[in-house]
């Protein structure tokens, strides 16, 4: 689709500095921008760029003043880069927009169906399954006995939701999530082997999550693992059964977090993070990559770093002295070797 400077700069309530009928049909980074694209300069040290660029349409600060001529049409706006952010919104909304049922899928006689929702091909819609108004179902995915799918929802090709999981509105789930598997639960016997616990539990996500790429929730044993609101989950991430993270927390690829742990509200958790089962992580905590939680937190925004995890501050404590250790080595050999020489004299 096309747009002109006009169109674009009422969206974005901007100043039209150029020709307002100039078209676009394309966003791009400055440096890389062609005719017929959009970009922005919210950078001050990509500049020289703006001298160059093939751009058509550049998105400017309201107060730039440009050292040379510019071929691009301007649009002056008060915050570039979120005003490039509700563009790169708006594109995405029409690229993605899609509705319909497309064949070969399979949808249950039970299941209940919202208007204007999309269905891909090869899509498997159990039992009993309810989808919301608006959602996309993409192709390859696996809807469960009695899943829920909410209104506005966005499910990825090869997502699979197991039985009796519910997503709230508005969640997005990236290809290859899996939501509900069992959870890692085998009773030790006495004779070395294990039997596995059922898991009857569900997984609940509330409204504006979104779960990244290849990423795994357990379903609980009993009970439900919850994902509250508007958390943010990146690739390749595990949550064990009965894990609860609390809403808007975000949590970074690689990090494990083991069962029935409670992670507090606004945590941010870096990646490759270790988390033990059964402790609890208080609101607000910051906790760097490859650290490892082995206990309860209860200091509440507090930031944490290591394994096993210290506060900051005595982690970079403990880096200098680390760092200092073959100097120390050295020494205490000196040390040793007058000792000796001592001892030596001293006979």
């Amino acid at each position: 689709m096309q747009f002109t400077a006009k169109q674009i700069g009422i969206l974005l309530n901007g100043t039209i500095e150029g020709d307002p009928e100039v078209t676009v049909e394309m966003l791009a980074k400055i440096e890389e921008a062609t005719s017929g694209s959009l970009s922005f300069l919210a950078n001050p040290k990509y500049e020289s760029y703006l001298y160059q660029t093939k751009a058509s349409i550049v998105i400017v600060n309201t107060d730039f003043k440009p050292i040379q001529p510019v071929d691009a049409t301007l649009i002056r706006v008060s915050d570039p880069y979120s005003a490039f952010s509700i563009l790169l919104e708006k594109y995405n909304t029409i690229k993605l927009a899609k509705s319909g049922i497309e064949q070969p899928s399979f949808i249950h006689p039970t299941a209940k169906i919202g208007k204007d929702v999309y269905i891909g091909a090869f899509a498997y819609v159990g039992p009993n399954v309810t989808i919301g108004d608006r959602s996309k179902i993409y192709p390859q995915v696996y809807l469960a006995d009695n899943v829920s799918v909410a209104k506005d929802c966005t499910l990825f090709s090869g997502v699979k939701v197991y039985f009796d999981c519910k997503i709230a509105d508005r969640a997005i789930i990236h290809s290859g999530a899996i939501i509900g598997s069992d959870g890692f639960g085998f009773a030790p016997q006495n004779d070395g082997s294990y039997n596995k616990i059922s898991q009857i539990g569900n997984v609940i996500i509330e409204e504006d999550v979104e779960i990244g790429a290849n990423t795994t929730i357990d379903r609980a044993t009993v009970g439900s693992t919850i994902i509250r609101k508007g958390v943010k989950l990146d690739n390749l991430i595990q949550l064990a059964h009965n894990v609860e993270i609390g809403a808007h927390t975000v949590i970074a690829s690689q990090t494990g977090i083991s069962g029935s742990a409670k992670i507090g509200e606004n945590c941010i958790i870096g990646g490759q993070v270790g988390v033990v089962g059964h402790i609890s992580i208080a609101k607000g905590s910051q906790i760097q990559a490859k650290a490892g939680i082995n206990r309860t937190i209860e200091l509440e925004g507090k930031k944490w770093a290591g394994a096993p995890a210290t506060t900051f501050q005595q982690n970079m404590r403990a880096q200098v002295v680390l760092q200092r250790l073959p100097d120390l080595e050295r020494k205490i050999e000196q040390l040793e070797n007058k000792l000796k020489n001592n001892d030596s004299i001293s006979q």
